[in-house]
């Protein structure tokens, strides 16, 4: 259904910017009448409305800073490995999913009552900046999702490499993830919607009931309109098969990687664990051998 809604906000928004900003008409009044209202009952059915949605008059806000917030409990960096042998290693007997590390902007949405309430950034992981009005901005982001209790996300922001070229055509961003904690950091939140800032979530933080799984949490994140990141289950015997089928597609991925992440997927079991000084222990970093491997608008991390 979420993809549906996403393809008929596009369709929608592709006529309407034809029609208005550049005096042609894609289709007819009856066949977008007819695409709106399957639109809405879409959304009300499934109470999942994306940002961008022609249902929804969001509008842009121009701010004259950015408020500080502190997050609720220090978001941590992850361990690393540049070897497949550790990540074997490290799973030992236990199941794991292992999905994409996106190299954007950290970002943690709140939801209440089912309206976006308020989204920050990572900052330096104790503090970070509340870009709500950007958020709302983002193209993919739900500012509506069906469950009605407190709930958190967290995700990356980033922009792909086809956005990023058409944008930076002056050469003043080294690379997508400069332009995307640029525009997600805007005091002008139309800014961030035009530069086609787009949001993944990986991980629940708070809230959506009672999981036991981690692969539970990301199928009921995109049941509740979400992008997630890539991700699949692994073991030790089958996490080597898994890097490499990742390593076959970064060449033509479209947003910026520098790596995975391995995490355990027994939720209690890892948080058991508990955290070192600086990481926590149910979740590690790989990074690819070769960091130009991650795409040549990238710099090496």
């Amino acid at each position: 259904m979420r993809k549906r809604i996403e393809e008929l906000v596009t369709k929608l928004n592709e006529a309407s910017r034809a029609y208005y900003q550049e005096d042609r008409e894609i289709m007819s009044n009856q066949e977008y009448d007819a695409l709106y209202d399957e639109l809405v009952a879409l959304e009300k059915d499934s109470g999942i409305v994306l940002s961008n949605s022609p249902t929804v008059n969001v509008g842009y806000e121009v701010v004259s800073n950015l408020p500080k917030e502190a997050h609720p409990s220090p978001m941590l960096s992850l361990d690393k490995t540049k070897e497949v042998s550790e990540l074997e290693s490290w799973l030992a007997d236990k199941e794991g999913l292992l999905s994409w590390k996106l190299d954007g902007l950290t970002v943690v949405l709140t939801y209440e009552n089912g309206t976006l309430a308020k989204a920050v950034t990572r900052g330096d992981g104790v503090i970070g900046e509340v870009i709500t009005a950007n958020a709302r901005a983002c193209l993919n982001i739900p500012v509506s999702i069906p469950e009605k209790g407190q709930v958190a996300v967290r995700g990356e922001a980033g922009i792909r490499y086809s956005d990023f070229e058409k944008i930076n055509t002056d050469g003043t961003y080294k690379n997508p993830r400069n332009l995307c904690s640029g525009s997600v950091r805007q005091l002008n939140s139309r800014i961030t919607a035009d530069r086609h800032v787009r949001f993944f979530a990986f991980s629940l933080a708070m809230g959506g009931g009672d999981f036991t799984f981690r692969h539970e949490q990301m199928e009921w994140l995109k049941e509740q309109g979400f992008e997630t990141v890539e991700n699949v289950p692994v073991t030790a015997v089958t996490v080597g098969e898994a890097v490499s089928g990742f390593a076959q597609k970064i060449e033509n991925f479209e947003i910026p990687s520098d790596g995975l992440v391995l995490i355990y997927d027994d939720i209690e079991y890892g948080r058991s664990l508990g955290t070192t000084a600086k990481f926590p222990r149910d979740a590690i970093a790989f990074k690819w051998q070769d960091e130009l491997f991650c795409g040549t608008l990238q710099e090496p991390a």
